[in-house]
């Protein structure tokens, strides 16, 4: 077995690490310049559905522009996450690695050629979902409660960063203001809710019921 048979060998092991690492929409190619033949440049191919492919075919556009610089004496460079597309329009994201022998002449050529069309389908269902949620900005309805006491905590917790400041800094004024808003939030819906507000911004419940009725005053 010769070096040029070492290489290949080791190419088309790595060929089958990448097309089991991406699946079926990953097609993975050898090209084999040494031949110069362009119309039978491909020595290997796994997963050839994606471009309908197969061995000895011939050259891309991109391996016939490599074989001109090279012809012309230019240095080349190894193209990577491009976008191409198929003849039936499915859109592919490609790389295509520039392989040198012993001798230091570009002898082998890896093309990857990932088939993205289900994934950008997929983005665009997504988006179309997604597009009416705020990303940005305030929570304004919190968390997804699990029960009545989670909810009640939220409310709380939303009353308190409304203000700014623990019950224990708070002005009279101030927990009017956030009682207003777990009254108008319906949290003195919940059973017992009083008892537990009361306790929290440490007031009485006779206060309470005293701030909710100025809370109501504000609105009127």
């Amino acid at each position: 077995m010769n070096r040029d048979d070492l290489t290949l060998e080791s190419l088309v092991m790595i060929a089958h690490g990448i097309a089991r690492q991406f699946g079926n929409d990953c097609e993975v190619c050898i090209h084999d310049l040494q031949a110069n033949d362009l119309e039978h440049t491909i020595c290997y191919i796994i997963n050839g559905h994606v471009s309908g492919r197969k061995i000895g075919d011939g050259a891309s556009k991109i391996v016939l522009e490599t074989l001109e610089a090279l012809k012309k004496g230019d240095n080349v460079s190894d193209h990577l996450g491009y976008r191409t597309h198929t003849s039936d329009g499915r859109i592919l994201k490609s790389s295509t690695i520039f392989l040198k022998d012993e001798s230091g002449k570009y002898r082998f050529i890896l093309g990857i050629n990932h088939d993205m069309t289900n994934f950008i389908n997929a983005q665009s269902a997504l988006s179309n979902v997604v597009e009416n949620i705020e990303t940005t900005g305030e929570d304004i309805y919190g968390q997804i409660p699990l029960s009545v006491n989670d909810l009640l905590d939220n409310l709380i917790e939303q009353s308190v960063k409304l203000v700014g400041k623990t019950p224990a800094l708070m002005t009279k004024d101030e927990k009017v203001k956030a009682i207003k808003f777990l009254q108008d939030a319906g949290a003195f819906l919940i059973t017992r809710s009083g008892d537990k507000i009361s306790q929290f911004f440490g007031i009485s419940k006779f206060t309470l019921y005293s701030y909710i009725d100025q809370a109501k005053a504000v609105d009127e």
